[in-house]
This record gives structure tokens, sequence and C-alpha cells, in this order.
């Protein structure tokens, strides 16, 4: 009988042996930061690192209320905080100092306060609040428990309309905060999610009786309605649930007879239009734009409109008179990323952030002419510090195209990709860098992380859209939905393809990195590539799509659900389970840095410690770092300064050598 007790526990300690390894564990910064089987920094890679994490942005959040200077943010200290700037090239003057960044910011119209949301930790439940900038006084007036967004004041500053989970925590439902004499807020809800999509605010008509209301079903589907806050009712004015298009709120009329929208029924692009409230007569304004319209602002009179155009990943401004719905680009505007736009109250005057490939997010501010569709000079506000670095030696992108595995229109399909290479004649060892969403879109912004790879590393940079991807058309971001989702995974192939191609690119040393949805297809890419790839970093990925739906925070499930498919339903529980990471560790031969965020509500902690433990029990070296207050991807910078550091030595080590 001992004889039997003892071969059973060597069984049982030869069993754990070859499933597992002593993990080497430590913590950093305060004990939030946890890093299992990552080596001890190197001090060279910390010092070489230093100026490139050094970095500041300055994004515009809104005009201070009498025109008399900007609301910012930037970072100082660890996160990013509101500052006010009075002037071109001005001091930043601080208002908030929170140990968590500020979300978004709205500016109270006709009164003094700013509204601003802020989570804790990364968990995304953020919460409303108020502040005096004068003063510095503020207040929390939603409930501190649910999810809180999208907000939207009346004209006359005594109503705040905002996106809240506060009914039962689940549904994504509008409403509507009021001042009352005593200076408390009144909560009612104005908008009842019927169904598990998400529902949001655009904006109140003049009166304040209307407002535009934004429903989202997926990247293909989106209908506006109108809510009559009087009568209560609300009629549907864009879009149908049946028959998916994208259509989006922009902002009602001067008179409010009418509202601006964007949609993408008439072509495969989203298009400027206008709906006559009366007739029912909708104009195309933007039909010889052959590109996303992706955002437009009216100024307070509604007299003009500012219009961002995502071209071919370049955003391009331009001016519209509401009344002619004639229009100009603005010429002015440096090739790059163009943020928040928004006209001062007089409307002289137009604000917005710029980020290029090689400036970080600043604010500038463009002097409009009595001419709605005119401008004049664009002036810089913001000069945000680049750590001493020399961005004007900043390596710009390529914008390429490569052939994929089918077609379109009879001919081979082409992915587009932004590739960067360093000085120098190669070969380069290379990085793909996969975006997430997967509705979502790689563009050139500033880059001091790629910047370092190239100065620090030598190593090429690629940045494929693959299919999925928006701002190539309705099509092209359908074409790996539901079962479909591995032809994402092929794209990558036919990228490993192209490099084998290119002389200046060196073929058998490629590492894929990436975040959320881009994680999933780092992982997708090593189980199905790993003998053509040297290593992989995993970023906040789902490794399992079931147990993602399963996980993954119940607002927004269902939004998941459209997209990657509905779990519940067998053919694709089983398809799901099949092209998941998590059950195909087998195949994956390379070793793995794995980040994660302890408190992130969209891919939880649970995807990554399951593909961690597959890898360890097959014996691929797995790095793995996780930062007990973080959420979906790391916002303070001294867990984003460890994360760089430490990919930084992965990369050398299991890519370079």
């Amino acid at each position: 009988m001992i004889m039997r007790n003892a071969a059973l526990l060597v069984s049982l300690w030869l069993t754990l042996c070859s499933s597992s390894h002593a993990v080497e564990q430590r913590t950093l910064n305060n004990g939030n930061l946890v890093l299992e089987d990552i080596p001890a920094i190197p001090q060279q890679i910390v010092d070489d690192l230093n100026r490139f994490q050094n970095v500041r942005a300055a994004a515009f959040r809104g005009w201070r209320q009498d025109d008399s200077g900007l609301y910012i943010t930037t970072r100082f200290g660890d996160v990013s905080q509101l500052h006010r700037v009075d002037k071109a090239g001005g001091a930043r003057q601080q208002l908030t100092f929170f140990q968590e960044p500020i979300g978004g910011v709205e500016v109270q119209p006709g009164g003094r306060l700013l509204a601003f949301t802020m989570d804790a930790g990364g968990n995304e439940y953020s919460q409303i609040f108020l502040l005096d900038p004068l003063s510095g006084d503020y207040e929390m007036i939603s409930d501190g428990k649910s999810r809180n967004g999208a907000l939207r004041w009346n004209d006359s500053g005594r109503q705040l309309a905002y996106q809240s989970t506060r009914r039962n925590g689940r549904s994504n439902d509008i409403w509507i905060a009021t001042l009352e004499r005593d200076g408390t807020y009144r909560h009612n809800m104005a908008v009842e999610s019927p169904d598990g999509s998400w529902w949001g605010p655009e904006a109140f008509d003049k009166k304040g009786d209307r407002l535009l209301v934004q429903q989202y079903i997926s990247a293909t589907n989106s209908l506006v309605h109108i809510k009559d806050l009087g009568k209560k009712n609300l009629a549907r004015i864009a879009g149908d649930r049946d028959n998916g298009s994208r259509n989006y709120a922009v902002d009602f009329n001067r008179q409010g007879d009418g509202v601006f929208l964007l949609t993408d029924r008439y072509s495969e692009f989203t298009q400027l239009a206008f709906l006559d409230l009366k007739s029912g007569q909708e104009t195309i304004l933007s039909g010889d734009i052959k590109w996303d319209v992706s955002a437009v602002t009216l100024s307070r009179d509604k007299s003009r409109a500012a219009m961002v155009v995502n071209e071919d990943g370049i955003s391009r401004l331009y001016l519209l008179d509401t009344r002619t719905f004639k229009y100009r680009p603005v010429k002015q505007i440096p090739a790059g990323i163009i943020g928040r736009v928004a006209f001062n109250g007089s409307g002289s005057q137009l604000a917005l952030s710029i980020n290029t490939a090689k400036t970080p997010t600043d604010t500038f501010v463009l002097d409009l002419a009595r001419n709605p569709t005119r401008a004049g000079k664009l002036q810089r506000w913001t000069y945000s510090e680049v750590g001493g670095l020399d961005t004007a030696a900043f390596i710009e992108p390529t914008l390429i195209r490569y052939p994929t595995f089918d077609q379109s229109g009879g001919i081979a399909r082409e992915i587009p990709a932004f590739v960067y290479k360093p000085a120098g004649k190669g070969p380069f060892p290379v990085v793909i860098t996969i975006h997430g969403g997967p509705e979502s879109q790689y563009r050139p912004r500033f880059s001091s992380n790629i910047q370092l790879w190239l100065q620090k590393l030598g190593v090429a940079v690629i940045a494929p859209n693959v299919r999925g991807s928006t701002g190539y058309g309705k099509e092209y971001v359908t074409l790996d939905n539901g079962f479909r989702r591995e032809d994402a995974v092929k794209d990558i192939g036919a990228l490993l393809d192209w490099i084998e191609t290119q002389a200046d690119l060196d073929n058998e040393r490629i590492a894929v990195y990436g975040g959320s949805y881009g994680g999933y297809m780092v992982l997708a890419s090593a189980v199905s590539y790993s003998e053509r790839l040297r290593a992989a970093v995993n970023i906040v990925g789902i490794s399992n799509f079931v147990t993602f739906l399963t996980n993954t925070k119940d607002y927004r499930r269902d939004l998941r659900r459209v997209e990657y498919g509905d779990e519940r339903e067998p053919e694709m529980r089983a398809f799901l389970e099949r092209i998941s990471p998590n059950n195909n560790v087998e195949k994956i031969k390379i070793p793995m840095l794995v980040v994660q965020g302890q408190n992130d509500p969209r891919v939880p902690v649970s995807e990554a410690q399951q593909i961690v433990d597959a890898l360890r029990s097959k014996r691929i070296e797995t790095w793995y770092m996780n930062a007990l207050n973080e959420g979906h991807g790391y916002r303070k910078k001294e867990n984003r300064d460890v994360y760089q550091q430490v990919t930084v030595m992965f990369l050398r080590r299991h890519l370079l050598y």
C-alpha cells in the first residue's frame, strides 16, 4: 500500500513536471507589475530607451467658454491630466491632479463647468465628474458603479445627456442629468435600450426639446434616431436593423428642420448627407469624395462645418457652407491624423489636434475667413516635448499593397500596409505589427515605439491593414466576419510571401506583434506560421473566442457576437473552438511575450492566463507580465516604460540572434 502511494506520488510529480515548471516571479512599481519568467532588464536598455519614453502629447479637448483659451490633456506625471492654455505657445496650466487619466471632456455652454469622465485602474467603468476650473472644485454626479460616457450638453448648459449602464449594469441606455435650483442634478432615463446594441446621445436641438440619438449594432450596421423629450417618442430617421448600413448622427441644422448625418447607403464609403425632416428628402453632400468622411462638426450658429476625411489612412480637412452645401479642402493642414475638431463660440477659429509621423499629437488653431469655406493661417498652440529626440530624422513609412490569396473583381486582392525601414542596406529583421479592432485601421501616427525599434534594434516594421479593417469600404470590413475569420490570418501568410520577395528584408528573422484582436492575430499567426517566424508579442489578446465571449463584460457581449459569431449556436461554437489558438497550442513553436492588465473588461485576464499555461505545458518559452492597476492596455507611464523595455529585450534575444 505504501509502495503504491509512493508510486502514485512519483507519477503525479512527473506529470506536473512535464506540464509545468517553476515560475520565476518578481514585482515592480510598488507591486503593481507582476513579471513571470522575464529576466532582469539590463541598465543599458533602460538608458537606451529613456529619451524615447519621455515623449508627451497635447490633445485638444475644448475651447474655454469665452474663447480666451483652450483646454488640453497632457502628461507631466504618470498619466494625462487636464490643462489650460491661454495663447499660442503659452504655458500649460494644470487643472486636475488625479492618479488616473482623464477620459472624455465636454465644456458647459453658458456656464463655467467642465464635465469629464474617469475610471479606476483601467476597468472602463467611467464615472462623470463636474469641475470648476477656476476653483479646482469637482464632484462626481454619476452613481459610482455603472459605466458612463458619450457626454453631450444642451445649449443652455442645464442638461447633460450621457450613455450609462446604471439601469441594470448591462444595457447601454441614454440618461439626462438636469441641474436643479438647489445645485443638485436629477437623473432621468431618456432612451431605454431594447436590445444588446449601444445607444448614445449625439446632439440636442437648439431649444433642447429633441435629442439626436446614435444606435450602434456593429461596424457595418448603425442607426440614427430622434428622441422627442416632451412627447417621449423615438423615431428612426436613418438605417434599417435588418438591412445593415453605417449611419452616424452629426447634428441638427440651425432651423432644427434638418439633420446632418454620415451614411454608406449610397456608396462603399461613408458620405456626408443632409436629411430634410419635413419632406424626408436626403441629399448626399460629399459624393465626389471616394473615401470615408470620418468626422463632421458644426459651428455654434450652424453656418459652417468642418469635415474630416480618411484618405488612405491620412486625414484631409474640408470646410463646408451649411447653407449652400459647397465645400473646399484646407491646404494648410500637414499630412497626418486629425483628432478632435471644434469651432470657437464666434465661429472665427477652428481648433484641432494633429498627429504626424514626425510630431506627436499637438493642438493647432486655424483662423477662418468670412466665407464659410475658406481658411487662413494655421497656428500651433502647443509644443510637446519629445525627450530631446531629433524627430526630423524620424523615418516615415511607405504605403504599399501586396497580393493575397483570393481575388476581387477577377484580379488578385491587395492588402494595404505601411512599411518602415531603418537606415542602411539590409537585409533587415522584420516586426509585423497588427492592429486591434478588428474594425480599426493602422494609420501612420507618431510612434516613438516604432522609431525606437528602427533605431535601437535596426528592424523593419510592417503594419498591414488586413481584411476586416475599416477605411477601405464596407465590403472590405466584412471579409473576415463569422466563418471567414481565418481569411485575415491568411493575409499575414501572404505578407510573409511578399517579404520573401524583398531583397532588403530578412525572411528568416520575422516577429509578430499586436494587441487586443491584434493579439489574437499574433497567436493565430504563431499557430499557422511558426516555421516562418522567430517570436511573438501578444498584448491583451483573445486566446479562445468561446471563453472570451463568455467572460467579456456583458454590456459589450452582444456587440462582439455580431463580429465574431454567436458562441451559443452549436455550429458557430464548434468553429470558434476549432480556430482558437488555445486549442492549437501544440502548433506554436516560437517564444512568446504575453502582456496583460488585471482589470481588463474587454479581454479578461483569463485569456492571457490560459494561453500562458498552455504554452508552458508545451515547454514553449513564455514571458508574462500583468499589471494589477491596468485594464485593456497600459496607460500609466511607469508600467508602459517597463513593458517597452521588456519588449526590446525580448526582440533582441529572440529576433536578432
